[in-house]
């Protein structure tokens, strides 16, 4: 590679991952011991459940609802739709897919950070069970975890409230482009914080298909605010808890109680918890180990001097 080429590619190189970390809140920097301490206490319970949050894909680039000054909701003025809303009214649901349809490229093309991949090669290694996540971005998935399971479910499936009608997001994005062609210019609506600026006439006249099978409406399959966790998955992940050594939480203040309640399931059994999150959650004071510090600054770094010495 030339030099000229070598400096355009640190330069971009560079670029991405600044902007990767705009998102992610002011925090300190990981203490070596902190590190060691819960390296000794994924040693010593190896069966322990992950239960993971928007805190761990900033550093992908996907911000959270409420980190201070870096959240969407310190950042624009975009709040999360409530599911009784995009259940009765049209207008709600042409404006949220119309604003999903404009970001979905952007989204669905964000990749794991080393957080993911560090968790992943885990359960290979079975230092981990499994990986319970907040998120709905499949990074787990992308990054080689395979036993993930999605507590607020997934955006890229697109199923139909009326019956059991299900569809790929990025088959539906194309039949979204077909039927809305003057959304040809959709990623200029993209503004330089991450949110999406629509032209009122646009939603308006934004179109979205019906479920094929019944002619019912369309979202994704994602638990929205207001609506519960399906049951079976809430007794799903009441059994791993049940059959885990313990908890290990990252990336989550716990504000939101699907979360939390896996921490009291935790507790309840008299199994410990340990906690790594950029500020305080609602858990602290259940949490045998706490490190406020970016997950990434301490997962990928766990067994780093035993993974050297195996190699060599």
């Amino acid at each position: 590679m030339r030099v000229g080429q070598l400096l355009r590619f640190r330069s971009t190189t560079l670029r991405s991952s600044t902007a990767k970390q705009e998102y992610v809140p002011h925090h300190k920097p990981a203490v070596e011991d902190d590190i060691k301490r819960l390296e000794d206490f994924l040693l010593s319970k190896p069966n322990v459940l992950v239960l993971t949050g928007a805190g761990i894909s900033t550093e992908s680039g996907i911000p959270d609802y409420r980190s201070e000054g870096v959240g969407l909701y310190a950042r624009s003025n975009h709040k999360p739709v409530q599911h009784m809303e995009f259940v009765k009214s049209s207008a709600v649901r042409k404006r949220y897919w119309a604003r999903n349809f404009v970001g979905w490229p952007k989204f669905s093309a964000t990749q794991p950070n080393a957080t993911h991949h560090a968790l992943a090669r885990f359960e290979r290694e079975e230092r981990v069970q499994a990986v319970v996540t907040q998120n709905v971005d499949r990074l787990h998935t992308k990054a080689g975890s395979r036993n993930v399971v999605e507590v607020h479910g997934s955006g890229y499936v697109v199923k139909c409230l009326s019956c059991e009608y299900r569809i790929d997001r990025h088959e539906f994005q194309s039949i979204l482009a077909s039927l809305n062609p003057a959304f040809k210019d959709a990623p200029d609506m993209i503004r330089p914080d991450g949110d999406v600026e629509i032209p009122l006439e646009y939603i308006e006249n934004f179109r979205i298909p019906e479920c094929t099978q019944c002619g019912g409406d369309l979202k994704p399959e994602i638990v929205f605010f207001g609506d519960s966790v399906p049951r079976p998955r809430v007794d799903q992940i009441a059994g791993m808890v049940y059959n885990s050594e313990g908890l290990l939480v990252l990336g989550s203040s716990l504000l939101v109680f699907s979360g939390y309640r896996v921490v009291l399931q935790t507790k309840d059994l008299k199994l410990p918890v340990a906690i790594v999150n950029i500020g305080e959650t609602r858990a602290d004071h259940l949490a045998d180990i706490k490190i406020s510090a970016k997950c990434g600054d301490v997962i990928p770094k766990l067994f780093d001097f035993r993974n050297a010495k195996n190699a060599s």
